[in-house]
């Protein structure tokens, strides 16, 4: 039997199985009498071993026949579910995904998987499980390479964006070194003093305790000659050893592009697939009986395509529209505008085929919440609300690592340890908030806890040493704008180091790639009470409704999203206030913005009428009126970039072609009021 025409089917399948495998040991976690979810988790695994049998991955059925027996045994009662054998059933659920994984790059998806099978063997059997370990030192040999995720790459690129040199060290110490943890703490000093720590291996608690041998990595950002750095560190007592080398994105990048590279062969050699594996057959055929729908997986780049496509229709649409109006013929008109109202329903279907529920970003967290709350030694509750909100696929795709350093920024500098909550007064149990909900075309991403809150003091302490801001920027900060302040890059407040959320190289790469996606980001605090992160992103990244504006001859478009109302404000209501044209809207002060003074559009003639025409638009809580000539009308454009020589024009973020074929600017109201 041909499987390659069932191997994308087979992949789809197998991520969904082993995510129900995750969400469900979490739950068992909860509830570890209740039999009812160990069955759930029975199926999906035993489907899943099917699955690859039938597709000839023999390892990859093996291990998951090992974890059923285990999973055989909880439900006939014959072990107990506690938290060691669900860490070690994890375990598994790991290996199994990179062995997905490895077959979805083309790979032959095995994996040495020997320690975890005996132990999973252990479960069964009902025997301690025996972790091999020397003193509980790791072995070194295959444990000290530096391993990086699309998170780890994200902020390398960005900081070497921004003219840093990011290098791994290696450093031995002497086998006669006593105080090993003392040595690691004093070259992690060192490096401080030169630069930013992203992450080590073994980890920082694992250094603290000793938990080595004689020798750890590290990654490291600096701007200074890393001869001086590599000197400062040989100074120190007991060093035997330091290889510093420059790290290269391309080997980070090489798995990720030797993975797209994969898809895109696989996609051009393989129509879509619209039938199960045999294994699966059967379950589809129950699930298809019983209801009435029918779906069919489509590759999402076909999807890009047809949306590349309709998007060129939108603009012809819009050049019919504008011919139809010149012409005035009648029969034209008709048929034009049947042609919009047939379009606009085909591109409401299109949009909607693209729309991805949240919670295929959401569901990575309850697990990673579990395993740094192990790693912290705190304990944390993830409350996930409107996982059913749904965003554009291309949005999906890219928010997810903001997501995670925001989870983790909120667990390790947020959530106090359960001590520290208790002599508080609060719940050892710390909570965080993960919140989705739609306002307007919108989608705002809340990420919430409870926890010590950012200290005002200690910010502005920090900024002014980083020479973020000057004394007198800092006398007339609000807290909000001193909040605001930890988005500057390489700002950090931490006072112990850490590899759960990285060290002061992450909050501005947040913001900037929330910014890249049309998106803003701020947050808001309580000293003691706990930290609110808040993300608002647009639903889709294509097409989208406007304002189209007139400034002399020139066009211009403002996003309806932004926009309040339009309003004709006599030149007698302008009033100035700190120098700055303002008026009184509805109760509060808003300024006055002349774009043709911002954009330098020539003014032809001095204007003589008694009033101006403006665009009330709003960010968050602020509000700005936007002086223009004239009004056009509302319309639905295609939004395209400027480039990548255009990349810094203040206040606009892309251009779009309108009917009449001249370019119109569309307005960052964002950056405007900022």
């Amino acid at each position: 039997m041909e499987m390659n025409q069932y191997l994308d089917l087979f992949i789809d399948e197998s991520r969904e199985h082993l995510q129900n495998i995750n969400e469900n040991l979490l739950e068992l976690e909860k509830n570890p009498t209740n039999l009812a979810i160990v069955n759930e988790i029975f199926r999906s695994a035993h489907t899943l071993k099917g699955m690859s049998a039938t597709m000839g991955y023999e390892d990859l059925a093996s291990l998951t026949h090992q974890m059923e027996n285990v999973l055989d045994a909880i439900r006939n009662k014959k072990i107990e579910v506690s938290s060691s054998i669900l860490d070690v059933v994890f375990q598994s659920i790991d290996d199994l995904e990179a062995m997905v994984e490895s077959i979805s790059t083309g790979g032959d998806g095995k994996r040495n998987v020997s320690e975890v099978v005996r132990k999973l063997e252990a479960i069964e059997k009902g025997t301690d499980i025996v972790v091999e370990e020397t003193n509980g030192q790791e072995n070194q040999s295959d444990q000290l390479t530096l391993q990086y995720d699309d998170y780890d790459y994200a902020v390398i690129e960005q900081v070497k964006e921004q003219g840093f040199n990011v290098y791994e060290i290696k450093v031995e110490l002497s086998p006669s070194c006593i105080l090993k943890a003392a040595r690691s703490f004093m070259v992690f000093e060192v490096l401080e003093q030169h630069g930013e720590i992203l992450k080590s291996n073994p980890s920082v608690d694992k250094l603290e305790t000793e938990q080595f041998n004689y020798a750890f990595n590290v990654t490291f950002i600096t701007k200074v000659d890393v001869g001086n750095v590599k000197n400062a560190i040989l100074k120190i007592s007991e060093i035997q050893n330091v290889e510093m080398t420059s790290l290269d994105l391309n080997k980070i990048n090489q798995e990720n592009e030797q993975k797209e590279a994969m898809k895109e062969i696989e996609a051009a050699k393989q129509e879509v697939a619209a039938t199960a594996t045999p294994a699966a057959q059967e379950q589809n055929n129950k699930a298809a009986a019983q209801s009435n729908s029918k779906t069919i997986r489509v590759n999402i780049e076909r999807l890009d395509i047809l949306m590349n496509l309709f998007e060129e229709l939108v603009i012809d649409r819009g050049r019919l529209e504008q011919i139809s109006r010149d012409l005035s013929h009648s029969e034209l008109q008709e048929t034009v505008e049947r042609m919009t109202r047939v379009s606009s329903d085909l591109q409401s279907i299109i949009l909607n085929m693209r729309m991805v529920p949240i919670d295929t970003v959401f569901n990575r967290f309850p697990r990673m919440v579990r395993q740094l709350s192990k790693e912290l030694n705190k304990k944390i509750e993830l409350q996930i609300f409107g996982a059913e909100t749904e965003l554009d696929r291309t949005v999906i795709d890219e928010i997810g690592d903001p997501l995670v350093h925001l989870i983790r920024n909120a667990l390790d500098h947020g959530i106090e340890k359960p001590d520290v909550r208790l002599a508080k007064g609060k719940p050892e149990t710390g909570t965080v908030e993960l919140k989705a909900y739609h306002s307007g075309n919108h989608v705002f991403i809340e990420v919430k806890e409870d926890g010590a809150g950012i200290n005002r003091d200690k910010v502005l302490e920090k900024a002014l040493k980083n020479k973020i801001i000057t004394e007198q920027q800092a006398a007339i900060l609000t807290d909000k704008q001193v909040y605001e302040l930890i988005f500057a890059s390489g700002f950090s407040t931490a006072e112990v180091l850490s590899d759960i959320s990285g060290r002061g190289v992450g909050l501005d790469v947040v913001k900037s790639k929330i910014e890249s996606l049309g998106g803003t980001v701020s947050v808001d605090s309580i000293f003691g009470h706990g930290t609110t992160f808040s993300v608002q992103l647009p639903l889709t990244l294509s097409i989208i409704s406007v304002m189209l504006v007139e400034l002399q001859k020139e066009k211009y478009a403002i996003p309806l999203s932004s926009i309040i109302e339009t309003a004709f404000i006599k030149k007698t209501e302008i009033m100035s206030a700190h120098n700055q044209k303002v008026i009184d809207f509805r109760g509060k002060v808003v300024p006055l913005l002349y774009l043709n003074d911002l954009f330098n559009v020539p003014v032809e003639m001095d204007d003589q009428t008694d009033g101006i025409s403006v665009v009330i638009v709003r960010k968050g809580d602020k509000l700005a009126a936007l002086v223009v000539d004239s009004f056009i009308g509302q319309q639905e454009i295609v939004l395209k970039s400027l480039g990548n020589y255009l990349t810094n024009v203040f206040a606009i973020s892309g251009a779009t072609i309108l009917g009449d074929g001249q370019v119109a600017l569309i307005l960052d109201c964002n950056a405007l009021i900022k």
